[in-house]
């Protein structure tokens, strides 16, 4: 007996089909056999398999099985494979009669993991198995209930969430009538995201305020230099409230690598707000750019379309820093294994803070001066090139902390003039390319110099022996400050602004 059903085969953050075949002779030798390059967890599947269809009152076959999973040159992973496997089994016994108005599980994506009880638990790349079903025109996907929700975004598939194996059966054979997930308004979620802090909870930090509004308008790098506890963490992770809201693909695209890496939440089936991703100063070059022996996404994937925070960048080993110098130009990641390639998209905006020196604080005098010149000298030149805007983030006056004075800045008035300067820049630009993406020669149009203008970059080129990217990431900026004041034309004062971001370059 030969039943064939179809799972979803996860390569980076996209799924291909897998067919999952089962096969029963019973006249053979009592075996189990899988095939097609399972892993370790995909071998272990049929042990699971075994207990669930027993704790499930169901019988395991006598004779031998062999699982195939198709195409059988790509290496398999996790346990994605144990609904399908189990319901192939039954399948070839014919435990499962499917009646006249019941679920065909031959015309769906099925996957899920297995406990021992017959509970089903949550897979990686739910998402991406629902995209690849509609691209596919089945007829949905058979999915754990917890994965439901998530898969219910991808408009034209229906989706059905199953808590256990019992209740999968029961559908097919038409015990029970199965309810598909209704899909969310996604645009609805969209709109009332909101994210967790306002920048007029920040004391003070103006300055700041104003670099990170530039930052933001065109699609800068930011590093923020300051003190312990001035608020640059905290602005970070308010940063994504003054960024545009996500589009319905764009946030389709940040779930769907959640979901591929396996840190979506099991109550959130759509990621509504930009993300803002800060690992560890100890986190290795695998963590932050992706790896694997079958690779999965790392942090600056995970950071996609919003904000990788590196807290104490100078705390983070020089070679995992050079990894990012690739993706900050080329916007994804390519990683290489013997098994195939992967790219993963990698558009996000570098925000990073550090102290002035090792101690935290700058000592008065030559002596102090000197020691955070030794301690900002660990970053790298061609690093710091790719970082649009330095500003300094001082110690908040004690006047500003207990509330006294005007009220700051807060996240809804940058909001608005970051959404005016982007609205300038899709007018000129197109919708999609930012002044911090604008090549040499767009420069050249766009970002035109004269005059006293074209006298200070000079000056500041020469004075600071800034490189050629240097040069070019003063135009961008100066192009941004431009738009921020609605100005078709860059100035002098677009151009000193923009120089005054540069201020490790007046250290080295």
């Amino acid at each position: 007996m030969l039943a064939r059903l179809r799972s979803s085969l996860l390569r980076g953050i996209d799924a291909d089909p897998c067919e999952v075949e089962v096969d029963l002779d019973p006249t053979g030798f009592t075996k189990q056999t899988v095939v097609g390059l399972p892993d370790a967890a995909v071998k272990e599947s049929m042990e699971r398999v075994r207990a669930a269809l027993a704790n499930g009152g169901y019988p395991f076959p006598q004779g031998q099985v062999l699982v195939n999973l198709a195409p059988a040159d790509v290496r398999k992973e996790g346990p994605t494979y144990d609904l399908p496997i189990a319901v192939g089994l039954l399948l070839t016994q014919g435990v499962l009669h499917q009646q006249q108005g019941s679920l065909d599980p031959r015309r769906f994506v099925v996957a899920g993991e297995l406990a021992l009880d017959g509970r089903l638990r949550p897979i990686r790349g739910a998402l991406a198995a629902a995209s690849m079903a509609e691209r596919e025109r089945c007829d949905g996907v058979i999915l754990p209930a917890e994965n439901a929700r998530e898969a219910a975004v991808v408009e034209g598939v229906q989706v059905y969430g199953a808590r256990t194996l019992q209740e999968v059966v029961a559908w097919i054979n038409g015990e029970l009538e199965p309810e598909p997930v209704p899909g969310p308004d996604v645009a609805a979620m969209l709109r009332g995201a909101e994210a967790p802090v306002d920048f007029g909870e920040v004391r003070g930090q103006e300055t700041v305020k104003r670099a990170i509004v530039v930052a933001a308008a065109g699609g800068h790098n930011l590093l923020m230099i300051g003190p312990a506890g001035t608020g640059k963490t905290m602005m970070a992770k308010a940063l994504p409230g003054v960024l545009p809201p996500m589009s319905i693909p764009e946030a389709l695209e940040v779930t769907r690598i959640a979901s591929a890496a396996g840190v979506l939440p099991s109550d959130q089936g759509l990621v509504t707000i930009r993300p803002v991703r800060s690992p560890h100063h100890t986190a290795s070059s695998a963590a932050i750019v992706g790896g694997g022996i079958v690779p999965r996404p790392g942090e600056i994937s995970l950071a996609h379309r919003g904000v990788l925070f590196l807290d104490e960048l100078v705390e983070f080993p020089r070679p995992v820093l050079e990894t990012l110098r690739q993706p900050l130009e080329d916007r994804v990641i390519t990683i290489a294994r013997a098994h195939g390639t992967v790219r993963f998209p990698a558009s996000f905006m570098m925000v990073a803070a550090m102290n002035p020196t090792a101690k935290g604080s700058v000592s008065a005098g030559e002596l102090g001066r000197r020691e955070a010149e030794r301690y900002q000298a660990k970053l790298s030149g061609p690093l710091l090139d790719r970082i649009d805007v330095h500003v300094e983030a001082p110690a908040v006056p004690y006047d500003q902390l207990r509330g006294a004075g005007p009220k700051g800045t807060d996240t809804a008035s940058m909001r608005e003039q970051v959404a005016s300067a982007r609205a300038a820049q899709s007018a000129r630009q197109g919708p999609d390319v930012l002044n911090g993406e604008l090549k040499h020669r767009e420069l050249d149009e766009w970002s035109k110099l004269e005059g006293l203008a074209a006298e200070l970059l000079r000056q500041a080129v020469t004075e600071l022996g800034l490189s050629a990217r240097a040069y070019d990431k003063i135009r961008r900026v100066a192009r941004t400050c431009a738009d921020l004041d609605g100005a078709a034309d860059v100035d002098d004062a677009h151009v000193a602004e923009a120089i005054s971001y540069r201020l490790l370059d007046r250290h080295r």
